[in-house]
């Protein structure tokens, strides 16, 4: 008690008398000001336990004394169960009403202190522990300033926490380059702090809100359903009237601003102002443009093609400011604690030794092969390694193979493999890839350890099975070539296809766990007494011109005869990852300048065609493609994937997709992730490509959030992706704290279903046991610390969504092998509304979201041609290793639960083909029935057409759902690009796509005589098809960026192949239409078999 009256003191003697008992801010809040000679009223003086007391009595709150750093105590009633940083939000709320609470300055900049059970001071920097876990001596908790340092120290380990990788471990890294490029970033991010805090409130709304819009124009349907005008709710903020409003398709959000207070003054005698006002969706933190046509926004035409009332919420503009002020205040008070001493804005080092251009090294290039760690192959196998130099996939020369040895824990060549290539015709992108392999002259003989699924290959008797691989760069980040000793942690998982073992592809960081690593020690040889360097940009258009000014004429243009014109021409119009064979590329490189005037956008295969190992070419393409016309953004992004490695033809493609506006690049996020996989340096013009974009938008900010921090897990990427996060964490200081609570929510989750996942393999099989689990699940997310957590937050699926508390009532798990929960929310922003988001653990939902991405983009391509099928791409994101969330899609069900619900026995149900019309007659009549079979046919023809086109397998009538609008989609993408189920070898789906006779009778509205409504649905099938095939070259280059993710069923170029087989590439439309046309008839004629098929998946999952 020493201690704590000590403590007491110390705040009494700056206090002055003052009382203050605030009645109207609810019971169990009291506040006095510490008297001169006085001590303040303990909360609680009673030495029992009182934290293992209340635990016995289940109290749910406990009376905490705050003693605050301006002299200020409140007394007040805090949950037991609750969080530090609960309770700290707590007492702002409480103190916001007293004096001088200006003076407390940010929350983050605080931290409460308390006195420990073993009496000592204690700082609670863990805001994540409960208040019943710290068991202070007693409750009473103390708040301090931190200071610079303490609140840098309190900001790393927040953001640790929030990627999900402390960033210690990137401080103990001893890496130069993870340290200049955090310095860098550091730099960059406190400048863009400043340009923030420089931020107009209009500029700030539209970085932080943007409205999702679709600027494709308006097809017949929509025309024909707003031919009287928009109908649209108003509500009024902080008021419970609502007002309906018709106006124009053409009218700007402006014009309806103005219509709506009009309404407001005549109902209310009250004048308002127009700029006053901003007008939001009801249910989103999304407030619409006030430039753009209200039919140009995401919400209004979707809710004009579901019939539905849209609903808009007139919100004072104070409303708005105030939060701009709050993030403002969080900015400035970041940069005030910033490091008193920034570090220098990085320069080039003037280095006083002299260096050694790489191009002066006349020499083979060699590397000493010294010893082989930890290979795991038997003692008496022979281990070979083989080495080869990489340009992207383009081998440079003849791979070099080492000796045969055989070794225990080590093996030794001390053998100098020699490369039939100069060190002077080194790309500055070279990556040496090495592979151990163990050879047996035995075909039976197992040579290594353990049994090997992967490839081998046979040669000259021999059998090699793989060991382990590993990449590196043969120039370092800095551009200075790699000399001296050097040890690879190799890797032991092969992917599907090698190059002779060799896997170019791959990663070139090196395994970050040696311990049980194969290790190759390789010596890079000195060719120089100085530094060996690639050559500055500004050397190489030197050279270029050097050697344009030596060659014997003007450029090829225009020189190559009609005969070689044709024959380009035709090259050139080949879809993507077509072969190239000598001849072709040749006759590229000999007419490039042709290709620059008439081809722009065949610049990816210029690129393959050029010759990387001689320097000179590959000089003459960077002068080059400093003439080349800008592709656009889709064309541009083919030239990100790992055939194009050099540096300046990556930054030539991002100065491309500058001209992205906001909302594709949102669409094609997923792949530019991706591709950070294939940049072998942390500083690129990619990865500082999307930190701008996604500091400057708050939505790409948090998608690009989330695509990476779900693979903070994996090796390979797991430094680069943290690096990036963290620099995009300290320029976006706002949104920390809304990311921290998604995380926070999403490991509550984790929680739950681990609990039910447990109970599930416990419980017995007797009935009325799931009534049990489920009800200690819901008994779960009730208690304090679980419902506070997952309160109030953004909905990762839609981060403009926000979920104010669980519904828990309408919670439920799932019964399938995972256990998803179903977790349904309240809307913070409209009352009465509620939305449903599925948790899963335990599946990898990265396929998912590409299909779904995919489908997305089809209905943008779709719309853009003027065809809106009524695709419905539902939420879906990966959160971490193989959990993630789906958006549940309301007033739906299943074909398999309607086709059940409107049959007598469920053998039969699958061949009921009244039962789906029934169902919709149900939910819709008269003109609302006829638009629900209109909505059936085209939201049919669309999955139809991208179905056969992705080759999506597993449709069975449990992963096809209706809405009651009519809409029909598909749910459940575990099976793409033709990996079809089969069972016995014999594959269960043997059409092309799903296209049953209950279908077409509600095509034809149940009126088999009505064959023009069936030939209008077949024409939308067949426009759809050959709009696709028209952007094919886009679709197969978004699947060929995904190719290193690790996708199940994505793994190689081969599984690509299926998609130029479904779009016909390689044909002429006329001979495409025909192949598509029998598919379609294939499907409808052999449309028995998915009967069959379903009334078995309804027999095998009869309840």
């Amino acid at each position: 008690m020493f201690l704590l009256a000590g403590w007491l003191s110390d705040l009494k003697l700056n206090s002055v008398k003052w009382s203050h008992q605030p009645e109207a801010r609810g019971a169990g809040i009291r506040s006095v000001w510490l008297l001169g000679d006085e001590l303040m009223p303990a909360a609680m003086t009673d030495m029992l336990d009182l934290w293992a007391e209340l635990g016995q009595g289940g109290a749910g709150s406990v009376t905490v004394d705050f003693l605050l750093p301006t002299g200020l105590y409140i007394q007040m009633d805090v949950p037991r169960e609750a969080t530090i940083q609960h309770i700290k939000l707590l007492l702002w709320k409480a103190a916001a009403g007293y004096p001088l609470f200006g003076a407390l300055g940010q929350m983050e900049g605080c931290v409460f202190e308390c006195v420990s059970s073993a009496a000592v001071h204690e700082e609670l920097d863990d805001e994540s522990r409960r208040l019943c876990d710290v068991r202070p001596f007693l409750p009473m908790l103390r708040l301090l300033r931190r200071s610079c340092e303490d609140t840098q120290r309190a900001l790393c380990s927040k953001i640790g926490t929030l990627i999900g990788k402390g960033l210690q471990e990137l401080d103990a890294l001893p890496d130069q380059e993870v340290k200049d490029f955090r310095q860098k970033m550091q730099r960059i991010t406190e400048e863009n702090l400043q340009r923030m805090q420089m931020m107009s409130f209009w500029e700030w709304l539209q970085s932080s809100f943007s409205p999702q819009l679709d600027l494709a124009p308006t097809d017949d349907v929509i025309n024909r359903l707003t031919e009287g005008g928009i109908k649209v709710t108003i509500h009024y903020d902080q008021s419970q009237d609502t007002a309906s409003v018709r106006v124009c398709v053409s009218s700007t959000v402006d014009q309806l601003i103005d219509h709506a207070l009009r309404k407001w003054s005549s109902t209310h005698q009250q004048h308002c102002c127009h700029d006053d006002y901003l007008l939001r969706l009801s249910a989103k933190l999304e407030f619409l443009s006030g430039t753009h046509l209200l039919i140009q926004h995401r919400y209004i035409r979707a809710s004009v093609l579901s019939q539905e009332t849209p609903h808009l919420t007139l919100v004072h503009v104070g409303v708005a400011k105030s939060m701009f002020e709050k993030e403002l205040n969080a900015i400035g008070a970041a940069l005030t604690q910033s490091p008193t001493h920034p570090p220098l804005p990085l320069k080039k080092r003037a280095t006083s030794q002299v260096q050694t251009c790489v191009w002066d090294v006349q020499c083979p290039f060699k590397v000493i092969l010294v010893r082989g760690i930890k290979v795991n192959a038997e003692e008496t196998a022979k281990v070979q390694v083989r080495a080869g130099l990489f340009h992207g996939a383009e081998v440079l020369c003849v791979p070099a193979v080492s000796e045969e040895v055989s070794g225990r824990a080590e093996h030794v060549w001390r053998h100098t493999l020699e490369f039939d290539i100069n060190v002077c015709d080194l790309p500055r992108m070279t990556r040496l890839c090495m592979a151990l392999y163990a050879v047996s002259h035995k075909r039976k003989q197992k040579s290594t350890k353990h049994t090997h699924k992967y490839q081998t290959i046979r040669k000259a008797g021999k059998v090699h099975y793989p060991i382990a691989w590993v990449n590196t760069m043969v120039f370092d980040y800095k551009g200075h070539l790699k000399t001296g000793d050097i040890l690879l942690h190799c890797w032991s998982l092969f992917p599907d296809e090698l190059e002779e073992m060799l896997n170019p592809i791959g990663t070139v960081q090196t395994n970050p766990y040696p311990e049980n690593a194969t290790t190759l020690h390789i010596q890079i040889p000195d060719y120089s007494t100085q530094p060996v360097v690639f050559p500055p940009f500004d050397k190489i258009l030197e050279k270029a011109a050097e050697v344009a000014k030596g060659s014997d004429g003007p450029p090829m243009t225009g020189r190559g005869g009609k005969k070689f014109h044709i024959e380009l021409k035709e090259i050139m119009e080949r879809e993507p990852l077509s072969q190239l064979c000598e001849n072709e590329k040749d006759l590229i490189w000999t007419l490039r300048y042709d290709c620059r005037e008439n081809f722009p956008q065949s610049l990816p295969k210029l690129l393959l065609s050029v010759k990387w190992n001689k320097h000179e070419d590959m000089a003459q393409l960077q002068a080059l493609l400093q003439i080349w016309p800008k592709l656009s953004p889709r064309d541009a992004l083919e030239l990100l994937d790992f055939n194009y490695p050099d540096q300046y033809v990556r930054e030539y493609a991002i100065t491309c997709l500058r001209d992205m506006s906001d909302e594709e690049l949102s669409q094609y996020l997923l792949q530019l992730v991706q591709v950070l996989r294939y940049e072998p340096y942390y500083d690129c013009a990619l990865s500082r490509f999307l930190l701008e974009r996604a500091q400057n938008n708050r939505f790409i900010g948090h998608f690009l959030f989330w695509h990476l921090r779900s693979e903070i897990h994996m090796p390979a990427v797991s430094v680069q992706f943290a690096l990036i996060l963290e620099a995009y964490c300290r320029g976006s200081i706002p949104h920390i704290e809304v990311l921290k609570k998604q995380v926070d929510a999403l490991n509550k989750l984790a929680a739950v279903n681990m609990l039910v996942k447990t109970g599930a393999v416990t419980r017995t099989k007797a009935r009325g046991r799931d009534g049990h689990l489920r009800e200690a699940m819901l008994t779960c997310l009730r208690q304090s610390g679980f419902a506070e957590t997952l309160a109030d937050i953004h909905n990762p699926l839609d981060p403009n969504v926000l979920l104010s508390a669980v519904n828990v009532e309408k919670c439920k798990y799932m019964d399938s092998k995972m256990k998803p929960l179903w977790i349904v929310y309240n809307n913070k922003l409209l009352g009465g509304d509620t939305l449903g988001i599925i948790y899963k653990n335990g599946d990898d939902l990265r396929q998912d979201m590409l299909t779904l991405q995919i489908l997305k983009l089809m209905d943008m391509l779709w719309k853009e041609a003027n065809l809106d099928l009524r695709i419905l791409p539902y939420g879906c994101l990966a959160t971490g290793d193989r959990s993630g969330l789906i958006e549940v899609v309301v007033s739906a069900d299943t074909i398999a639960n309607i086709q059940k619900t409107c049959s007598n026995m469920t053998a039969t149900a699958a061949f009921n083909k009244d039962a789906l019309l029934n169902w919709l007659k149900e939910k819709n009549s008269g003109d609302a029935l006829e638009r629900a079979i209109e909505e059936f046919t085209l939201s049919c023809a669309g999955y139809c057409v991208a179905t056969y086109v992705l080759g999506i397998g597993d449709r069975h009538s449990d992963n096809i759902m209706v809405r009651s609008t009519g809409q029909l989609f598909h749910i459940d993408f575990g099976h793409i690009l033709g990996n079809f189920k089969s069972k016995f070898g014999i594959k269960r789906e043997r059409v092309p796509f799903i296209l049953t006779h209950d279908f077409i009778h509600v095509i034809q509205q149940g009126k088999t005589a009505n064959t023009h409504k069936f030939g209008s649905f077949r024409q939308y099938c067949e426009d759809a098809y050959l709009v696709l095939r028209r952007n094919g070259n886009l679709i197969i280059t978004l699947f060929a960026l995904m190719l290193t993710a690790g996708l199940p069923e994505l793994t190689s170029v081969k599984d690509i192949q299926y998609l130029k087989d479904s779009l016909a590439l390689g044909k002429t439309e006329e001979e495409a239409l025909k192949q598509f046309r029998q598919k379609f008839d294939e499907a409808l004629r052999e449309s028995w078999t998915t009967k069959v098929n379903w009334m078995a998946h309804h027999l095998a999952h009869a309840s």
